[in-house]
């Protein structure tokens, strides 16, 4: 079974997670990623712990966002690392890039679109940054949190008596960053198969969280007052959302129609409530009573009075439980990846499912520069180049 991207060659010049977790995708999609990475300066994803392998030199975090892929380390600030570079896009096929450093610093290392593009007119150049190539806070540092900061998703997401909630995952990094990466690179791929030619992406993890307002935020465009905490029909302001249970856990109501209510509140034999809905204030005496009826019985009390009710409730999973659950098991979402030692390292799965494709998972992240010598080589260096490149520390100890 051809892979789907197969013949698709990306260089890789990304770190931590927005880029990584992209190129994972599309290497999971049969693309060829290679890293390229410096030797002096770790990818501090490669130090998470906890490790993977006996010598505890592999981490679980790196293993899972770089499998499949290659590894070749290069100090970019040596004059013929870029070379290298040169070489891999003109003759090793590699026409599509992806990097994650801040505006300016691709090109002072003689790395930029420009530059490239003129050795492979069809090169797809694919930049990831907080604030995007332009704009004043372009050279701004920044995370997760402060792109949700900036792009106003926090300013009504948590609760009106403690503000803001903190995310368990990067919203902003995956959500916004690898995934409009992905699709920029792939809708760039079919315009080029069209016309030829290549184009700059200019992805801003900002930029990208400002369509997630789709619900309530873009409301205020048309006149509408700001949404706040608590607010919104799915931000606390209904009876949608959690609930503890007896014994400290959660389960979750989303049901948003008259029938799911309606099936909700019998089955908690608070069936008089349907006929008092419209009464002004009375989600909020209602919210506390299920509140009090909730947290009078275990989390595993209420899977089970639910379990063949159409109510759209359910239990708030552990990261183990929800791998475990029967569900997951079904739809595949971990899978087996041979890891450095050979013995196979449990990940998530690519989450797309295709009726004429499989991914084909090689094997987890590589050791650094696993890969130099091999990819030199083939790129038509003599062995006294490659050798004075060695000697003048352009792979760092590989």
């Amino acid at each position: 079974m051809e892979a789907l991207l197969q013949g698709i060659k990306i260089l890789d010049f990304s770190y931590l997670l927005p880029g990584p977790f992209a190129t994972m995708m599309l290497s999971d999609l049969g693309a060829e990623v290679l890293r390229v990475e410096s030797p002096t300066r770790i990818d501090l994803a490669r130090l998470a712990p906890p490790f993977v392998d006996k010598e505890g030199k592999v981490s679980c975090m790196h293993a899972t966002l770089n499998r499949n892929k290659k590894s070749i380390a290069l100090d970019l600030k040596k004059k013929d690392s870029l070379e290298i570079v040169r070489r891999l896009i003109r003759d090793g096929g590699y026409d599509i890039v992806v990097e994650q450093y801040r505006p300016g610093a691709m090109a002072r290392l003689g790395l930029s679109y420009e530059t490239l593009s003129e050795v492979h007119p069809g090169l797809i150049y694919c930049s990831i940054t907080g604030y995007g190539q332009t704009g004043p806070l372009k050279d701004r540092a920044g995370h997760d949190i402060n792109y949700l900061s900036l792009s106003g998703v926090m300013s009504y997401s948590g609760r009106k008596d403690t503000g803001p909630c903190q995310m368990g995952i990067q919203i902003a990094d995956v959500g916004s960053g690898s995934n409009n990466a992905v699709i920029g690179i792939l809708a760039a791929i079919i315009g080029r198969m069209k016309t030829g030619k290549g184009q700059h992406i200019d992805i801003s993890m900002t930029d990208g969280l400002f369509p997630h307002h789709v619900v309530s935020g873009i409301r205020n465009l048309v006149g509408e007052e700001e949404p706040g905490f608590e607010t919104e029909l799915l931000n606390g302001g209904s009876l949608y959302g959690f609930y503890e249970t007896s014994d400290g856990k959660y389960i979750s109501f989303g049901g948003l129609e008259p029938q799911f209510l309606t099936a909700f509140l019998k089955a908690l034999n608070l069936g008089p409530y349907l006929s008092r809905l419209m009464t002004p204030g009375i989600q909020d005496e209602l919210r506390v009573v299920i509140a009090e009826k909730i947290r009078s019985c275990p989390r595993d009390h209420w899977t089970s009075v639910f379990e063949g009710i159409d109510a759209c409730v359910d239990p708030v999973l552990s990261f183990s439980e929800a791998t475990r659950s029967e569900h997951a098991q079904a739809r595949g979402v971990l899978v087996d990846v041979p890891g450095p030692d050979g013995a196979p390292i449990a990940q998530v799965a690519l989450p797309i499912k295709y009726s004429g494709y499989s991914p084909e998972y090689k094997w987890a992240g590589p050791a650094l520069g696993r890969d130099t010598m091999e990819t030199v080589r083939s790129l038509g260096f003599s062995e006294n180049e490659i050798q004075a490149m060695r000697a003048n520390g352009i792979f760092g100890d590989i």
